[in-house]
């Protein structure tokens, strides 16, 4: 097998594993260029990898081991040939190519050591840190795959929309979560409206949950306006921006729906979804 017959097949595992698990971003990635479709594929294939760990796992340790597999890919001290691993071969050929910032990644990895535990969030800091160590960074790494010079200029649009996707992100696995008793709310927003973690948990005291749930959708909203207030994303690198186009409905709905989110989904149907996110491409308006 020649060596660009492998980056195909090493793209297609990549884009097939994100219609699996990520249908957004393997959304994202064939509405952006398709001589970057292979690389995004990769990043984003990487991070569906890291963020379903829990999943995966019945305890933290064995998940804390995969997260250490892709730190050691990273730093050079794979155990074995990452060709064995298709996600793990394209990564590092972009890592390569694109001279993307080791760092960055390695700190998306230890971000996710927080998924593995149900420690509280304690501060609003925190659930920014943790936001912009994920999917902020995910925004920007796609950014310098797309266009390294704009992206530095639009650094500071993707850290603010990132923690708006994450936000966005955390409300649609709420009922997940609570059934996993994780709590990805700031412990101050709940002592602020009077609750503590376990009775958010419990989902009976529903005004205060509302009220929670309201204040976590609006530092949301906060965040998405301080990325579009920080100037047009340049159309070289929208693409990278593609997924935070869904956060807005999502926020908008749990406030209105408050604690009932505890039980339903704030998904909207793949149509309306692909939809909005064909749209912006088009506007290029998040």
């Amino acid at each position: 097998m020649t060596m660009n017959a492998a980056v195909r097949s090493n793209t297609d595992i990549c884009l097939e594993t994100l219609r699996e698990t990520d249908r957004d971003r393997y959304l994202a990635c064939l509405l952006s260029p398709a001589d970057k479709r292979g690389a995004l594929a990769a990043l984003y294939a990487f991070n569906a990898e890291l963020a379903r760990v829990r999943d995966l796992v019945h305890e933290p340790l064995p998940g804390e081991v995969r997260l250490q597999y892709w730190r050691d890919l990273l730093e050079g001290q794979a155990h074995g040939s990452s060709a064995a691993n298709p996600i793990a071969a394209a990564l590092l050929e972009v890592v390569g190519e694109h001279r993307l910032p080791v760092k960055s990644l390695i700190d998306m990895t230890e971000a996710r050591i927080f998924d593995l535990y149900d420690d509280p969030m304690e501060t609003r800091s925190s659930l920014e840190g943790y936001a912009g160590e994920t999917a902020s960074a995910l925004i920007q790494l796609a950014s310098i795959v797309l266009s390294p010079g704009d992206a530095r200029a639009s650094a500071d649009a993707a850290g603010h929309a990132g923690v708006a996707q994450a936000i966005a992100g955390l409300l649609l696995l709420m009922p997940l979560h609570r059934r996993r008793g994780q709590v990805y709310l700031p412990q101050e927003i709940l002592k602020a409206t009077g609750l503590d973690r376990d009775g958010f948990l419990a989902g009976k005291d529903t005004p205060r949950i509302s009220a929670a749930i309201d204040a976590f959708a609006g530092l949301g909203l906060e965040h998405l306006a301080k990325a579009r207030a920080a100037g047009p994303v340049a159309r070289s690198v929208f693409p990278a921006f593609l997924p935070v186009t869904l956060a807005e409905p999502v926020l908008l709905h749990a406030q209105k729906a408050g604690a009932r989110i505890l039980g339903q989904s704030l998904q909207q149907p793949q149509w309306r979804r692909q939809l909005r996110m064909a749209l912006s491409a088009y506007t290029r308006k998040l």
